[in-house]
């Protein structure tokens, strides 16, 4: 299995000069003496010797089971060999004459960890690589460290920073640390932040009750607090405790989870603190005239090594009670037991002796640790009557952003980044605060000015290595079947079927399945879910860092078989549901790049990357369809990549990236895709395809390059007649909808309705849905800017919006064109309220371009509604949306209409700077954007008195637009009407007005109407 282990390599230096001084016998004496030595340190601390090479000795820290502090007791052990080598130096020198010096490296990293009984290499990796140069580069009687140890550790060390290390083998320098001392009993990593205790009002209700039921009734009471690590327990018992230490008398003990002579050491350090150095003496006093008092004394005081007369348990466990006996009659004792789940048996039995047979004497015994004491005693605690236990639970989301904001004080971090993490952290105030240290530690929190300020990247977080060994701890400890068990869930996600975990497991195993999965849930690992898939029973991991340490330590051969057979249920499972089709793909790709990391592709490999490409070429339809342009992107992308570049069903999900990436506004992007799509056509002999690519590779282009318009009309042009030759429905549908493209810069609104028709009719034949569905957003827009009336359009616009299971980008559309409608016939708040909600529904569904050009239908209504102000700022965010993104094409067009609104302010310098941006950005075959741009400076120029040139411009801008058939043919009448108005020509401007009333009718624009009408009274 894959498991993140702490190795250390130590090595005598000079052995070759000790053999010239040294008989062979005398030498293979101070060898072995020092062999023997390391492998007592090193196994004494808990590790695992591999083996001796020459003069080294191998060990490592971590298997066959991990421990969350391998890494310190690594550090101690080659701190503690020094110092043996040192006592043994002094009889080398007295029986030999020599002296020896040994060299250490240690360093901690991922390895793959073969079965020791077996007959199997304990563990490779390039972890062990690097342990071994470390000590090598290593000086003589020195211990050197990795980083991603002293990370592990930083809290317990003294180190020295040393210049990166060129080690053999390793491409880059290695960060190493010189081991200067290592504290005795320190955490490998303490606090950093702090923040008052959030929530657990319950809980120490439940404490202070245990208490005061135990002063009222002069008992004992067993109070137990479970919980997962780092969930609290510690902080709600010193919350607890501190306000007591008025009311009793308050020690604490804490079980080790190694060490020789641990079974007593949590009541060393109670007794310690009741008597101090003398502990007979102080025991015998206490207990004063008591005929047994000398007795218990020595009883106490052999059972925690004080002196050498160590009696039997029963008279231990009396002893013990009659001393915390002694001291509550004069004062309630409160005695706190931490990580009792590393308690050995003995020590559990004396506190339930306290607990079961104390009499006449207040005292409170609180028990902390982890639920997995329940598996060494299932009974705890239970049939006592003054027993309580109690399993701590995450924090709820809100208690979480408190600790964040208790934890970092004032800080600038955004909602959306302590959002993050308190998602990442699922409610564990350790995890919480590991992360934030995590962050700090790598520069990526930084404070200033006394907050906390991102100065690094935080859209991903990745895990504490601290978090990331507790809980591969955690999991290393569960019975072998368990832990197979749990990293096989873990390969379908946070939330996992009971049947398809049935597949992954070999058939011998599958009745013990149910038995395995409580003992789990009894573990507080996982925990019963609702079921996605009818018949079957579901889990849920209690927090998704568990299910990401329970899968990373399966082999990655392991994955792949299991994300391939997990793929092939799931297909059966859900009978193809369109659904479940990323799901799928998602595994089946999973399984191809964990083959494809262990070996080269074989055939089938390839497959299982077909059958994945298929999949996420498939989702990513669907999502193009539903308007979800970042999700489809994502999901064609690793669908291309999973193809061969020869690979005919590339070709179209490069089409419909490049389609994806434009609509997103990463129109750079999608040229490079359409390129290689017109690549893969031409060598494919896919012609229909590669037409389609080219249009749309052209069409693209005109997008930054206004100027490109001409040359993709002519492409345009010149693909339809051989797309109808070839009679591709889907390149017909893509092809017709390019026309429409081309009418739209011409402003020929009929013909891009019938183009518009076209489309959508090959496509429906084709079954090309997400082409269908663009055309039909088109057909609807041209209900804003073409000469289809008002009324017909809103009824369009709602028969489309009736439709079952209506796209979300289509419903955006039509909302937002009914929006308009609405504020054409003068119902402003309604059209205001439809058009902002389909703008917010496209940015969210990633449709940006049509969300910045949108801003147009914003700028008319606040026209309409005589809001220029409000219309400038619909102008300025369209304009910034599609600047950010290179746009060109929408974007001259919206600074038109911005110069309109800058203008209808009386603001006509900075108008006047608009209409010129336009003028510079617009194609010569924009018709709109010229349109605009003229209107504007017809009538600056008509208020600085320039009234011929005035004249010349609206003229040229009415007959840009009568060219049309669009129904800004009323508005520029309007704008040259103002210029003859203002040349004193009332007649004249009267005449052009009601020509504008004739358009605005026919259409069915009541604002309109009403604008013209009122300029109209004022000539």
């Amino acid at each position: 299995m894959r498991k993140t282990v702490t190795v250390v390599f130590c090595d005598v230096t000079g052995s070759t000069a000790l053999g010239e001084h040294l008989d062979p016998e005398s030498l293979r004496r101070v060898m072995g003496r020092y062999f023997d030595e390391a492998r007592q340190v090193l196994e004494r601390h808990g590790g695992t010797v591999e083996k001796f090479i020459g003069d080294a000795v191998m060990a490592v820290f971590g298997v066959p089971v991990l421990h969350e502090d391998d890494a310190l007791r690594a550090v101690r052990a080659g701190s503690e060999l020094k110092e043996a080598i040192a006592r043994l130096n002094e009889q080398f020198e007295r029986d030999y004459g020599v002296a020896i010096a040994v060299r250490t490296g240690i360093n901690t990293g991922e390895v793959v960890a073969g079965d020791a009984a077996a007959g199997q290499k304990l563990v490779t990796g390039d972890a062990v690589n690097v342990a071994a140069r470390l000590e090598q580069a290593a000086q003589p009687g020195e211990v050197l460290i990795g980083r991603e140890t002293y990370g592990l550790v930083r809290d317990s060390v003294e180190i020295e920073e040393l210049e990166p290390l060129e080690l053999k083998g390793k491409g880059e320098a290695v960060a190493a640390l010189r081991l200067v001392a290592v504290g005795p009993e320190t955490p490998s990593h303490a606090r950093q932040l702090e923040s008052p205790m959030v929530g657990r009002e319950r809980e120490r209700s439940l404490l202070r009750q245990a208490f005061e039921r135990a002063v009222e009734d002069r008992s004992c009471q067993l109070f137990t607090v479970l919980g997962a690590a780092g969930v609290g327990k510690s902080r709600l018992l010193r919350e607890f405790t501190r306000p007591l230490e008025k009311e009793a008398v308050v020690l604490s003990g804490r079980c080790l989870s190694y060490g020789e002579g641990i079974t007593f050491w949590p009541l060393v350090e109670v007794v310690r603190s009741l008597t101090g150095e003398d502990v007979v003496s102080a025991i015998a006093a206490r207990l004063g005239d008591e005929e047994e008092a000398q007795l218990v004394a020595e009883r106490v005081a052999g059972a925690i090594g004080v002196t050498l007369t160590a009696a039997g348990g029963e008279e231990t466990f009396w002893a013990v009670r009659k001393l915390f006996e002694a001291h509550a009659r004069e004062r309630p004792l409160v005695i706190v037991f931490d990580d009792v789940q590393w308690a050995e048996p003995t020590f559990l039995d004396l506190v339930e002796h306290i607990a079961d047979w104390s009499r006449d004497a207040p005292i409170l015994l609180v028990c902390m640790g982890r639920a997995e004491l329940l598996d060494l005693r299932p009974a705890w605690g239970g049939g006592k009557l003054n027993a309580a236990t109690i399993l701590l639970e995450p924090l709820a989301e809100d208690e979480c952003g408190i600790l964040i904001e208790n934890l970092l004080g004032r800080t600038e971090l955004g909602e959306d980044v302590r959002g993050k993490i308190a998602e990442a952290a699922e409610g564990n105030p350790l995890f919480v605060e590991e992360m934030l240290e995590m962050l700090i530690d790598d520069g990526v929190l930084r404070r200033e000015d006394g907050s906390w300020i991102a100065a690094g990247d935080l859209s991903t977080l990745s895990v504490p290595p601290s978090i990331q060994a507790l809980l591969s701890a955690r999991l290393d400890r569960l019975e072998p079947d368990e832990r197979d068990l749990i990293r096989l869930a873990a390969v379908e996600g946070k939330v996992f079927h009971r049947n398809a975990l049935a597949q992954l497991v070999g058939e011998e195993e599958r009745p013990r399945i149910p038995e395995r999965l409580m003992a789990l849930v009894r573990k507080e690992l996982i925990r019963p879910e609702t079921a996605e898939i009818g018949g079957d029973d579901a889990f849920r991991f209690r927090h998704q860092l568990i299910r990401d340490a329970a899968y990373d330590s399966l082999p990655k051969e392991a994955r792949a078989q299991a994300h391939e057979r997990f793929a092939d249920w799931l297909e059966q499972a859900t009978s193809d549901r369109a659904e479940y089709e990323e799901i799928i793909g998602y595994h089946l790709e999973q399984a191809y790049r964990y083959r494809t990391e262990l070996a080269p592709a074989d055939a089938e490999a390839r497959e299982v990357a077909e059958r994945a490409a298929q999949r996420l070429g498939t989702a990513g339809t669907g999502a193009l369809i539903r308007g979800d342009r970042p999700g489809a992107i994502n999901l064609l992308r690793r669908a291309t990549d999973l193809l061969p570049e020869q690979d005919e069903r590339r070709t179209t999900l490069l089409i419909d990236l490049g389609e994806a990436l434009v609509e997103n506004g990463d129109i750079g992007q999608a040229e490079k895709v359409f390129g290689e799509a017109i690549g893969t056509a031409s060598a494919n002999g896919q012609r229909a395809l590669e037409l389609r690519a080219t249009v749309e590779h052209r069409k693209a282009r005109v997008l930054v390059d206004p100027a490109a318009f001409e040359a993709f009309r002519q492409t345009v042009e010149e693909a339809i007649p051989e797309l109808e030759q070839l009679g591709d429905e889907a390149a017909l549908a893509k092809g017709w909808a390019m026309v429409a493209n081309v009418n739209l810069m011409l402003l020929e609104i009929g013909k891009m309705d019938d183009a518009l028709e076209r489309s959508i009719e090959h496509a429906r034949r084709a079954g090309y849905r997400s082409q269908e569905i663009e055309s039909t957003m088109w057909l609807l827009r041209t209900s804003w800017f073409g000469p289809r009336p008002v009324d017909e359009g809103i009824r369009l616009c709602k028969e489309v919006l009736a439709q079952p299971g209506i796209e979300p980008g289509l419903n955006s559309v039509a909302l937002q064109v009914l929006g308009c409608l609405h504020g054409m016939q003068g119902d402003f708040d309604r059209g205001r309220e439809l058009i902002h909600r389909a703008r917010e529904m496209q940015v969210e569904l990633g449709m940006m371009v049509a969300a910045g050009a949108s801003c147009m239908v914003g700028v008319e209504l606040e026209l309409y509604a005589n809001n220029p102000a409000a219309a400038e700022e619909e102008a300025r965010w369209g304009y910034g949306v599609l600047e950010a993104m290179g746009e060109r094409s929408f974007l001259s067009t919206v600074a038109g209409h911005l110069a309109e609104a800058l203008y209808g302010q009386g603001r006509y310098d900075e108008a006047e700077e608009a209409a010129r941006t336009a003028n510079e950005l617009g194609a010569p075959e924009d018709i709109e954007t010229h349109r605009l741009w003229k209107a504007v400076q017809a009538k600056v120029l008509a208020r600085r008195g320039d009234f011929e040139e005035a004249e010349r411009l609206g003229r040229e801008a009415v007959a840009l637009v009568d060219r049309t058939d669009a129904y800004s043919r009323a508005k520029v009448r309007l704008d040259l009407a103002e210029v003859l108005s203002l040349a004193g020509r009332a007649d004249d401007a009267a005449r052009v007005v009601r020509e504008a009333i004739s358009i605005y009718e026919e259409k069915g624009l009541t604002a309109g109407v009403r604008q013209a009408e009122a300029l109209l009274a004022e000539l």
